[in-house]
């Protein structure tokens, strides 16, 4: 069965990368996604979490470059770019602005599996356990999906329970609305502001000092949320 295979995200507008590509992934082992568009290819990352995702840097929608710094703002898998573009100055900046690896297009789908097989094991070797995250008298515990303050039990609701879960997985970064609503509400709530407002207001009541000075909870004016790090 797909789920206890590694998945794999193709953001990719050409067709024919995915007619060979998908199967040979399929054929590895891997649970091949599919993406034909930079906004498509963002969405599949919040919603599917994937275990690693090749990116095409020239898409109809927006640059790659651009997909992989939003991506990175969330994600923290491994990212390999799948480009055309063979000039050392584009590698290098994809590279800076988070890629792990770089193939040109064309390529040989041997080299391409045994780059990602290798990002793979990197990754698998730096992630160790995470303990709680704290923040002043708050204390998140990821693993077991319990949240503490000044060191009494906090009764969160589902949707409480995982816009705080990702706000603090990217603990000092913005998140923006959009992928906020994406990542707990679904792609097809992604423009429902109200349904993220009224959620962050709750977990103020529940959390800050003063809700209406929130401390650890900050709004980014017309952009998102950050837990304060």
């Amino acid at each position: 069965m797909s789920a206890s295979r590694t998945t794999i995200l193709v953001i990719d507008d050409e067709a024919q990368i995915h007619r060979f590509l998908s199967p040979a992934l399929d054929a590895a082992g891997f649970d091949p996604k599919r993406a034909d568009s930079g906004q498509e290819g963002l969405r599949a990352i919040a919603l599917w979490n994937p275990d690693a995702v090749v990116l095409d840097l020239g898409l109809p929608d927006m640059d790659g470059k651009d997909v992989l710094v939003r991506a990175r703002e969330f994600y923290q898998g491994p990212i390999l770019i799948l480009s055309a573009r063979d000039r050392e100055a584009e590698k290098i900046e994809a590279l800076d602005l988070g890629a792990n690896d770089y193939v040109e297009k064309p390529f040989g789908v041997g080299e391409l599996l045994a780059r990602l097989r290798a990002a793979l094991r990197l990754k698998a070797g730096t992630d160790q356990p995470h303990g709680p995250i704290t923040v002043g008298d708050l204390v998140i515990d990821l693993e077991r999906r319990l949240v503490t303050r000044a060191g009494e039990h906090v009764r969160l609701t589902p949707k409480e329970y995982d816009v705080l879960a990702q706000l603090a997985r990217a603990a000092g970064k913005v998140l923006t609305h959009k992928d906020l609503l994406t990542a707990v509400w679904g792609a097809a709530h992604a423009a429902d502001t109200q349904y993220l407002r009224v959620v962050v207001g709750q977990l103020r009541q529940k959390l800050e000092p003063d809700p209406a000075q929130p401390r650890w909870i900050s709004t980014e004016p017309g952009v998102g949320y950050r837990l304060q790090s």
